[in-house]
């Protein structure tokens, strides 16, 4: 089954590494089929800034998305511009501390991370985009094996930051598992 998933925030989150991990984590690790496309300002650093990744069982025969199944957001900019194409059963994924949303379409499910803050307490907010990519891991149940996410984020960070990258993906999965795990409770009560 195809999934179109959008990454988007400004220049210097990590946007584009974020995708490239997720992309990774399929085609290399996961045995699927994965394509990445990219586009931000021309100031980079600070601007507008996207990554969009297809991935499927099958050869992804166009890469661009033609629906966004997954929309993961950490600007509000970013939230706003691409929140109207996700699709009426989408999953949307934002930093809380940085994107306010609007209620989700009734079919739509809205997951939120203090993704800039867990960064801050770990000591380094670069690592925003690897928690944040935890946390998708968690949120996207079966799309990504938890053992390609893995290698997928300890062969694209430098050795020198490897064990504070993978806190990080630690924190963004664990948080989004107890989110999944309060939700099934939550739905046995009602």
């Amino acid at each position: 089954m195809k999934n179109e998933i959008r990454i988007c925030g400004f220049g210097g989150q990590g946007v584009i590494k974020c995708a490239y991990i997720i992309g990774k984590a399929a085609s290399i690790y996961g045995n699927k089929n994965a394509t990445m496309t990219q586009s931000f300002g021309p100031e980079a650093r600070g601007s507008s800034c996207s990554a969009q990744v297809v991935i499927n069982e099958d050869a992804v025969l166009y890469p661009y998305l033609q629906t966004t199944d997954v929309l993961v957001s950490m600007s509000q900019d970013a939230f706003r511009k691409y929140y109207p194409e996700v699709s009426d059963d989408g999953l949307i994924l934002i930093d809380e501390d940085l994107v306010k949303s609007e209620k989700p379409k009734a079919n739509q499910k809205l997951y939120s991370i203090p993704a800039t803050r867990f960064a801050e307490e770990l000591g380094d907010k670069i690592v925003l985009n690897i928690i944040m990519f935890g946390f998708f891991v968690a949120m996207t149940g079966d799309l990504l094996q938890l053992e390609a996410a893995k290698k997928a984020v300890e062969t694209s960070v430098p050795a020198s930051s490897l064990e504070m990258n993978m806190k990080a993906f630690y924190k963004g999965y664990e948080y989004g598992k107890a989110l999944l795990e309060k939700d099934k409770n939550r739905n046995k009560s009602n």
